[in-house]
């Protein structure tokens, strides 16, 4: 039997006689965040180097934000998914393919862009800097990687008759050789019995475009949160690793301290140790390990 709509229609006579402009169409577009962490550089070969974290960020070329930085990004075409327009806008802007990427969230305010309203959905990735070649496009002015140190500044619960109002302030600060950018960012958890709402707010930015510093300090806060559960971590790794870097990759996004023999722990079956051992000048050698692909989160 054929099921008929109210109107007596059936789905083939409903859907040849469906307007999709009775309702407006917001523009949709993908924008990345790509992280990789890399070696500071060092004053002194003796002494290992530091990490940083770095984030990939594009020269607009155009209005609106012209000049600003920018989270590479674009439009979403009507033939594709979001995870092939993610792949292609990447490809096209900064010359990156065949690397993971996972969503992170939609962004979805009604003014987030001067043009026209549009719908964002975020996607972060992590890769080891070394095997990539980043070139701008052409209808962007430059493509860099900056520095990402994003810290709690200010924090204030306030008890309210059916729970709390959470606010953080963070102050996040993308800089390179040439440029130093940052942004203030309100974080408002408010809780009332088990409903819970997070808003995030800009209050102020400089020469970061849109509300990519949200997106960024949103993307930074997962990270941060996936490092201690999943082996997400292991993007940002060569094929093989002292178990040393590979603390310090964890002590740079997290941007706190370990103590050594607590992480070795934590760690001990992500990975699996090899008979290789480190050459570099100037330091005893290092034993190398790898990933161990069988690892299971749930066993502790």
């Amino acid at each position: 039997r054929t099921l008929k709509n109210k109107q007596g229609l059936t789905e083939e006579e409903f859907l040849a006689s469906y307007d999709p402009d009775k309702f407006e169409r917001p523009s949709v577009t993908v924008d990345m965040l790509i992280f990789t962490v890399a070696d500071e550089e060092k004053d002194n070969y003796r002494k290992l180097p530091d990490k940083v974290l770095k984030l990939l960020l594009i020269k607009r070329g155009d209005h609106p934000c012209l000049g600003q930085w920018a989270l590479p990004g674009g439009f979403v075409n009507m033939n594709e998914s979001l995870e092939e327009a993610a792949l292609r806008e990447l490809k096209e802007e900064t010359n990156i393919d065949n690397i993971y990427m996972e969503q992170l969230y939609t962004w979805g305010d009604v003014d987030r862009d001067p043009r026209t309203r549009i719908i964002s959905t975020s996607y972060m990735s992590l890769t080891d800097s070394s095997t990539l070649d980043v070139k701008a496009s052409d209808d962007a002015d430059d493509a860099k990687w900056f520095t990402v140190s994003c810290k709690l500044h200010q924090e204030q619960k306030t008890l309210t008759q059916k729970g709390y109002i959470l606010q953080k302030i963070y102050k996040l600060k993308l800089t390179n050789e040439e440029n130093n950018l940052s942004a203030t960012i309100r974080i408002t958890k408010t809780v009332e019995g088990k409903v819970t709402k997070v808003e995030r707010e800009i209050i102020e930015a400089d020469g970061i475009a849109f509300d990519h510093a949200k997106i960024i300090e949103y993307g930074i806060e997962r990270l941060r949160n996936k490092i201690e559960y999943t082996d997400i971590v292991f993007n940002l790794m060569p094929e093989r690793f002292t178990l040393t870097e590979l603390q310090k990759v964890y002590e740079v996004i997290l941007d706190t301290e370990l103590l050594k023999a607590n992480f070795r722990r934590k760690i001990a079956g992500m990975v699996i140790e090899t008979n290789e051992y480190t050459k570099d000048a100037g330091h005893r050698p290092s034993k190398l390990f790898k990933f161990n692909p069988n690892w299971d989160s749930s066993i502790k």
